[in-house]
């Protein structure tokens, strides 16, 4: 669907389709730094909804709304990205008292996170305006993101991180082919980034600037989709919706959807949007009722290395405003409990940074913002193979057993509180025995 401007979240000035992709000059001018989203003629973009909505069993990729997404379809880049699982969390909502959990799992997304949506849909638009470079800065997943679809594509990509990330982003990162450097510090990457846009007309998919802004409008497009296949896939609108937020990219996409999804009379309602973070500076810019988010005091290093963030956006509050949502924090040593919670209880390994939407639920449930009887959906965003060594330094060491059946037996108890002998299934008669 061809887009009609690019509009200012925070003041409403709206601005030319093609850029320049560094948030609204207004805002920005005046302190208040905010982003700029996609924005369409309702007489085509509302009955288009209608003509997608619903079909969730047909799901096949995120493409499946391209007919409200802002590239044509001789544009599109695709890995496949889109149309993860909704999955009821029967065993881990009984642990944390919210019968009607789901997980909406982006780890199964080629790259393995939700950031190959917001790469698929800024690539493909930068194909379709032409541009040559793609760029971005990353500690992982939205590199390795960006990187694999700018290959698929056939363009560079420049990729600025810094040194201090695990050994597995940085690899799948640099097998794609990205023109990887690492700067001093996660500011310069930004100013590099910045440098390139404007000297050289590369096109931004991710974060940059500081105080930021949030990614490329286009690539939050692709987020929208998000949204769209919660609704779906459960078949109605959740009551509450939980995303891990760093810049809050895709709550703000998802909320787009939803909005999108009850102006064209889909839903009849909006859920109620939490965000889980770390150090808290949407939670302290909601209690001081600024309308400005501001860097909070970093307390000490995170194991959610992809959203520690001690600064977010106007995206994101407006999110949680709008829709009545919270935000909440975990400590390390509760977000570690939840991706072992997320493993043995629903089968799924999801990055540390991920399971802070299932670790920020209690505090959600104690302070009132969410009701534990009602429908509550936890968006895990990225595999757990992205930092295996954080999820391995939290874990007891494996138990040596001997070579004997009943001195494994008594390791399995003594270790694990596990007794193999109570769940053994009686000696039966074989189904073959008496047949002639």
């Amino acid at each position: 669907m061809r887009p009609r401007a690019l509009r200012c979240v925070r003041c409403g000035t709206e601005g030319e389709t093609t850029g320049p992709f560094k948030g609204c000059p207004v805002c920005a001018a005046g302190g208040r730094p905010s982003n700029v989203q996609v924005v369409y003629d309702d007489a085509e973009l509302l009955p288009a909804l209608r003509r997608v909505a619903g079909r969730g069993a047909s799901l096949r990729d995120m493409w499946h709304y391209r007919e409200v997404l802002p590239v044509s379809d001789d544009a599109i880049v695709s890995l496949g990205e889109g149309a993860t699982p909704l999955l009821p969390a029967p065993r881990l909502g009984a642990r944390l008292g919210i019968p009607r959990l789901y997980l909406k799992d982006e780890s199964r997304n080629p790259t393995g996170s939700f950031k190959v949506r917001l790469a698929a849909a800024a690539v493909s638009a930068a194909r379709e305006l032409g541009r040559r470079v793609i760029v971005g800065s990353s500690s992982g997943n939205a590199g390795a993101a960006v990187a694999a679809v700018s290959a698929r594509a056939g363009l560079p990509c420049v990729m600025f991180t810094t040194q201090r990330f695990p050994l597995a982003m940085k690899t799948q990162m640099a097998v794609y082919g990205t023109y990887l450097l690492a700067a001093p510090t996660v500011q310069d990457r930004w100013s590099l980034m910045e440098t390139g846009v404007d000297a050289l007309g590369w096109f931004p998919v991710t974060v940059f600037g500081y105080p930021f802004f949030g990614s490329n409008c286009y690539g939050i497009e692709g987020y929208k989709t998000i949204g769209y296949e919660i609704v779906d896939q459960l078949g109605a609108v959740p009551d509450h919706v939980v995303f891990p937020v760093g810049a809050g990219d895709a709550f703000a996409g998802a909320f787009k959807a939803f909005d999108e999804y009850r102006r064209a009379g889909v839903v009849d309602r909006l859920p109620a949007m939490h965000a889980a973070e770390v150090y808290g500076p949407l939670e302290r810019t909601l209690a001081q009722g600024g309308d400005v988010v501001e860097a909070v005091e970093v307390t000490g290093p995170t194991v959610a290395i992809s959203v520690g963030s001690n600064l977010s956006t106007y995206q994101a509050l407006d999110v949680l405003r709008r829709t009545g949502g919270a935000a909440r924090g975990a400590t390390d040593a509760q977000m570690l409990q939840a991706q072992r919670d997320l493993g043995a209880l629903e089968g799924i390994w999801v990055e540390t940074s991920s399971a802070l939407s299932v670790a920020a639920l209690p505090r959600l449930v104690a302070d009132g913002a969410v009701d534990p009887d009602s429908v509550v959906v936890a968006v895990l965003t990225s595999d757990g193979l992205k930092d295996p060594e954080t999820t391995a330094a939290a874990l007891p060491p494996i138990p040596d057993c001997a070579a004997e059946f009943d001195s494994a037996l008594g390791t399995l108890a003594a270790s694990y509180g596990f007794d193999a002998r109570e769940h053994a299934v009686p000696a039966t008669t074989s189904r073959t025995e008496g047949r002639g």
